[in-house]
């Protein structure tokens, strides 16, 4: 498959409309059709269904694995093109980084404010996600670092040990009868109804705070980012076990965050594959980081 020929489907899934795509690509519409066709004999499975006249195209199944598959691909193929780039004269690149909900980013933040002044042609591209989504485009090459909430399994990369910790506690709104509280201990979890990341280390980590199962509290629904949970915890639909300072409790919001008794913090990692190379911009961004 030709990279060129992966752009032209991917923007005819987008566009639902061969027309509309050829338009957006600068070539005429038989041209394309005739290259999705292609497409299709080579891989031996039909990608598009096509509807009648000035009916959406849409997506097979295949379709639909073919079209995650190729922006991963193009992601990979701009990233590796942009390293190789790299101009030690006038340094130039990108950088990707991808991480959780974690206001330990603003370290980062810090540091790549800093790496733009002295390389102005450097973009960074950030993604969010949880730690097992960070994780697996970091594997596929899709990303040059990760941003990782711990408890986190080390083994396969090499980090830095950010100085700031998150604290972990409970989200609640203002009203709820936990709010009277200056702390959450074990006890007060259980009965509730519970919003719980969905990640598995974090249900170990909380099963050691808590000293029994992890499955005996009264699990309602899970979450991978937390902005969306606050607005389930805003509806009066549970409470949400969280780190602190994602959601922003001035003005008129009706939630408030309190912390775990005994206290349970979480170290943040700055991680990148072990024996894998790193871009030249990518480096410099290290080494600044760590310093």
């Amino acid at each position: 498959m030709e990279l060129r020929v992966l752009k032209y489907f991917l923007a005819t899934a987008q566009q639902e409309s061969i027309s509309k795509a050829a338009q957006v690509l600068h070539i005429t519409q038989p041209t394309l059709s005739r290259q999705l066709m292609d497409l299709e004999n080579e891989l031996k499975t039909k990608l598009l269904i096509r509807g009648k006249r000035n009916k959406k195209i849409t997506l097979t199944d295949e379709g639909k694995l073919l079209m995650a598959r190729a922006q991963e691909i193009i992601e990979l193929a701009d990233k590796t093109e942009s390293e190789f780039l790299y101009d030690e004269k006038n340094i130039a690149g990108e950088i990707y980084i991808g991480g959780g909900e974690t206001d330990a980013m603003r370290v980062v933040a810090k540091a790549a404010k800093k790496f733009t002044l002295k390389y102005k042609n450097i973009k960074f591209h950030l993604y969010s996600g949880n730690g097992e989504d960070v994780k697996e485009k970091l594997d596929k090459g899709l990303l040059d670092f990760g941003l990782f909430i711990e408890p986190f399994d080390k083994k396969e990369f090499d980090f830095i040990s950010l100085s700031q910790k998150d604290k972990w506690g409970v989200l609640m709104r203002k009203d709820a009868e936990l709010a009277k509280k200056n702390f959450i201990t074990p006890k007060d979890l259980k009965g509730i109804p519970i919003l719980s990341s969905r990640q598995f280390l974090v249900k170990n980590l909380i099963s050691g705070w808590l000293g029994d199962d992890f499955e005996k509290l009264n699990i309602v629904g899970t979450y991978n980012l937390l902005f969306n949970a606050s607005i389930m915890v805003d509806e009066g639909f549970g409470y949400a076990l969280c780190i602190d300072k994602l959601i922003n409790f001035t003005g008129k919001s009706n939630l408030c965050f309190k912390p775990l008794k005994p206290t349970l913090e979480a170290g943040v990692l700055f991680a990148w594959r072990k024996n894998s190379p790193l871009s030249k911009c990518a480096k410099l961004f290290l080494n600044l980081l760590k310093n």
